[in-house]
């Protein structure tokens, strides 16, 4: 493959201690987005690296031409994203860089610069108070997403200055959530604005949706090709603390709003994609669970002027869209068999709607991007032995060929291979297996069983947090299985565990474990077990049902069913599918009854700011196990969240594993990390 010959550290990320060294690793610079100029002449990434101070990731901006070697765009301590091309080809981008033209400037909040195409110095286009989100073009129209106080407009920025300067962090709610991952929500509230741009600045700057109340959090939105549009989410309260999430359309010049879909029992989320004749609407159709009803997802397309529509694409969860130029079709990525291919669904009168795989190789892909010319597909390529990078795929022939990219692909050291197995009830079970190198009958390798979170999900990709390969390279052979509830196996694997997690899962995670045990290249006798999340849970459930590993480490631990499903940041969602509060299936799936029988060696990692599943479930388990005697250990993180982003935190997680997985595994004396000395 090509290498970018500016700017990013090159040759030590081709080496096999990239992931011996962990400090290398989180040095591995990571391509995050992908989007292609209207002219199709080049695509423009968001790339990640560490700062110069190591201890933090910062953004840049690259331009990856389609017939030459990657170039950096944009160089600040803020960093920048949100790439999106006007239709002059210019780059609009957010960051909180201060604005030069403007003495002693020192905004803290994303605002709005555009990149000329003709090159030149970015400037500042747009700010606001509560900064500026997420952010589409179309024309000379764009609309933003920013956080807005409730009250005067113009008063805002310095109410917002009144309330820092008084301390005040206080915010009252009046209905529900009142988090999300990793973040509180509040004082503002999500709003969007449009305007046009001008020689300076953006012009006409006005609000579409002034009182939205919170219809708006966590959206997703696209505009129509002709800028006269806003398709977004618009989130319902429902009684007893429910919600529901409708498509509507909101016209640019007026501000009205109209529904385009909406149904009590489904949810239309992103991904969202518009029809370059701006006729449809393409988006993911989510059903509401329950008790007996499972989670299930598919492409919807419909009318925007009429709102009718119809689900395609069965048994697929859409991961990603694009509309064909001619709006014949529609590109979607979703999960399937381990993989994530691009899929290639027709729309019309004439043709069934089934979809039709383009892609064939073992790859994932994200980030779709059609050229106008109808030849190609641009997107970012990646799996779980290949970190994501651009590529093209050829529409006429299906070949797949990588681009240059702006951050050079680390080498894997190992192997690869997929294997399966045959449930208890007859389902096939199928996984990755990643081997290190020299593993044989006459050298074993110790094996770790890594469960996904979830639980709806797969392992299909590049994992820069779960990093299999760094556990090849210390010696041991990873199984990635897919049990029930994975994506990419139809609704019928998700039906599977659903209301079950724990016996079903297990029952799965057993079946494929018999079957990689078996191969003469694995040391049976020295077994690991780790998870995060929904694997975290598993871990927990394997812990109290099961002596057959070593050691467990759980991560991000659903401990006490009960208790977290009435403290995380959406009850409402795991309440559909356990039950009120005290319910028979708390009682049956809640890992903590099994507390009593855990005699295997378990590391508690958690981090305070986790809203998605709160930290309360790792000091209750930390408690019980410390009460009832069981050799542990609590790796805490005060300011991580669901998952643990900062460099040092990050080798001080991965040390704190191998050192645990050394003593318990390996059978060698403890040493604490020099990382959590």
């Amino acid at each position: 493959m090509s290498r970018c010959p500016c700017s990013l550290p090159r040759g030590r990320f081709d080496r096999v201690s990239a992931f011996n060294d962990i400090r290398d690793y989180v040095a591995i610079p990571r391509v995050l987005s992908l989007k292609l100029s209207p002219d199709a002449s080049r695509l423009v990434s968001a790339v990640q690296s560490l700062n110069p101070d190591g201890k933090s990731y910062g953004t840049a901006l690259w331009a990856i031409p389609v017939d030459a070697e990657p170039y950096r765009l944009t160089r600040s301590a803020k960093g920048e994203t949100q790439a999106e091309f006007t239709g002059a080809g210019d780059l609009l981008f957010t960051s909180a860089r201060p604005d030069p033209a403007v003495k002693d400037s020192t905004d803290e909040a994303p605002s709005l610069w555009l990149l000329p195409r003709s090159g030149g110095e970015a400037r500042q286009v747009a700010a606001r108070p509560g900064g500026i989100g997420a952010v589409r073009t179309a024309g000379d129209v764009v609309v933003f997403a920013s956080d807005v106080l409730d009250g005067e407009e113009a008063t805002e920025e310095e109410r917002r200055k009144a309330r820092k300067d008084a301390g005040i962090s206080a915010i009252l709610h009046e209905g529900y959530p009142v988090r999300y991952w990793d973040h509180d929500l509040g004082p503002g509230r999500t709003r969007l604005f449009a305007g046009r741009l001008g020689d300076d600045r953006l012009e006409d700057v006005r609000d579409l949706t002034p009182d939205p109340g919170d219809a708006l959090r966590e959206v997703a939105f696209e505009l129509t090709p002709d800028g006269a549009t806003v398709v977004t989410t618009w989130r319902v309260p429902l009684p007893g603390g429910e919600l529901r999430t409708e498509l509507v359309a909101i016209d640019v010049a007026t501000g009205e709003r109209r529904v385009i879909f909406a149904d009590d029992a489904h949810d239309f989320t992103g991904p969202i994609a518009v029809s370059p004749d701006g006729a449809r609407v393409a988006c993911s159709r989510d059903r509401h669970t329950g008790l007996e009803v499972s989670a299930r997802a598919e492409l919807w397309i419909g009318d925007l002027a009429t709102g009718e529509g119809g689900a395609h694409a069965p048994d697929l969860f859409p991961a990603g869209l694009a509309w064909a130029p001619d709006s014949s079709a529609v590109f979607l990525v979703a999960d399937h068999q381990g993989r994530r291919p691009v899929f290639r669904v027709p729309v019309g009168d004439q043709e069934s709607g089934e979809a039709v795989r383009l892609t064939g190789d073992d790859a994932s892909y994200l980030a779709l991007n059609a050229s106008p010319d109808g030849r190609f597909l641009y997107a970012l390529r990646g799996g779980v032995a290949l970190a994501p990078a651009p590529a093209r795929i050829d529409l006429g022939t299906g070949e797949v060929a990588d681009l240059p990219s702006p951050a050079p692909r680390p080498e894997v050291s190992g192997t690869l291979t997929e294997i399966s197995a045959t449930a208890d009830d007859g389902a096939t079970i199928r996984g990755w297996l990643v081997l290190p190198r020299g593993a044989s009958a006459a050298d074993p390798a110790p094996l770790l069983l890594w469960i996904h979170g979830g639980p709806v999900g797969s392992w299909n990709d590049w994992q820069w947090r779960w990093q299999s390969w760094i556990m090849a390279e210390h010696g041991y052979a990873v199984l990635m299985p897919d049990p029930c509830l994975s994506t990419g196996y139809g609704q019928q694997m998700i039906d599977r565990g659903w209301g079950d997690w724990g016996p079903r899962t297990l029952a799965d995670l057993d079946a494929i474990m018999d079957v990689a045990v078996a191969r003469d290249d694995i040391d049976a006798d020295r077994l690991g077990a780790m998870g995060g999340s929904f694997g975290g849970y598993m871990a927990n459930w394997v812990a109290g049902h099961s002596d057959r590993y070593k050691a467990i480490v759980t991560h991000a631990s659903l401990w006490n069913l009960d208790q977290f499903a009435g403290t995380t940041d959406a009850s409402m969602y795991w309440q559909r599918e356990f039950g009120a509060p005290g319910s028979e299936r708390y009682a049956r799936l809640s890992p903590h009854l099994a507390l009593d029988d855990i005699d295997t060696p378990m590391l508690v990692i958690h981090g305070d700011k986790d809203y998605r599943v709160p930290i309360g479930e790792a000091l209750r388990l930390w408690w019980d196990l410390r009460r009832t005697n069981v050799e542990s250990k609590f790796l805490y993180f005060p300011d991580e969240n669901h998952w643990i982003l900062k460099p040092g935190n990050t080798v001080a997680w991965y040390e704190t594993v191998l050192a645990f997985l050394a003593q318990h595994v390996l059978g060698q004396e403890w040493k604490r990390p020099d990382s959590v000395a």
